[in-house]
């Protein structure tokens, strides 16, 4: 099922199956339980990020390729980081340069997003996927100066600006996806192709991410992790491609669809 979370026209938030043919029917009850589709039309006023998240947790260094064109080394376990919940966005809706905390360096990142359906705590691998409740495009969006000079060592202050988690444009519940680590992944900027990978890449795949993740810790349903980047980056170019006011940025994942935000500076 394609879930999508939508504001209808008198500001309720809802969610709504979107069938084939891009129409939305509304959906009843509990993301985390049970929803049932009602058939009824849903009155799709704006489109929202597909999930609310209680945490997000995003994996660095996660992709051979791109390890490689950062001269960096395959790491041992996971590197880990957070962004503040604040930094979520909407599909459509645009990803802000930081002008406050000034970025001239602000760089995409096509991820698949993984979201965890209910408390999970010490999950072996082989167990993993059954915590997880779907999966949805990710962008995320770095300033590379405030990540490398500008936190103290720490990567969270240049991941967590406000905006800089789009995710969308709707969720792809588990059983559509038979394997997460099987799934092309691209970027596009201006309608160029600057990422153009496979999730197949991944150094650590799914179920490793959660079973680590959740080891002697426990992810709350709503957890949204961020599973890492393949090659292509901004900051790896030569010369360099950052993002500047007037872009348009398309995450785009096979069977899960595209993520488009317009790039816009913050108003000083």
């Amino acid at each position: 099922m394609k879930i999508v979370r939508f504001e209808d026209a008198t500001g309720g938030i809802e969610y709504g199956r979107r069938h084939d043919d891009g129409s939305v029917t509304r959906l009843a009850g509990d993301i985390y339980a049970e929803l049932t589709d009602t058939g009824e039309p849903a009155d799709v006023a704006k489109l929202l990020a597909p999930i609310e998240p209680r945490d997000i947790i995003c994996i660095g260094l996660n992709y051979r390729k791109h390890a490689a064109e950062g001269n960096q080394a395959i790491p041992e376990h996971p590197v880990v980081f957070m962004k503040n919940i604040g930094a979520l966005q909407n599909p459509d809706d645009p990803i802000v340069l930081p002008r406050r905390l000034r970025s001239d360096s602000v760089d995409y990142e096509c991820e698949l997003a993984v979201v965890i359906g209910k408390t999970c705590h010490n999950v072996a691998k082989a167990e993993a996927l059954k915590y997880v409740l779907g999966y949805t495009c990710a962008n995320d969006v770095s300033a590379r100066d405030w990540q490398k000079s500008g936190g103290g060592g720490q990567w969270c202050r240049g991941k967590t600006f406000a905006t800089f988690c789009p995710l969308g444009p709707h969720l792809v519940t588990v059983d559509e996806i038979a394997n997460p680590n099987a799934l092309g992944i691209r970027t596009k900027l201006n309608g160029q192709i600057m990422q153009d990978w496979n999730t197949d890449d991944m150094i650590f795949d799914v179920p490793t991410l959660i079973e680590f993740l959740s080891g002697s810790t426990k992810l709350l349903a709503g957890t949204v992790i961020l599973t890492g980047t393949p090659h292509g980056v901004g900051f790896a170019r030569k010369p360099p491609v950052f993002l500047k006011g007037g872009d348009t940025v398309t995450i785009e994942i096979d069977g899960i669809g595209a993520l488009t935000n317009p790039v816009v500076e913050e108003a000083e």
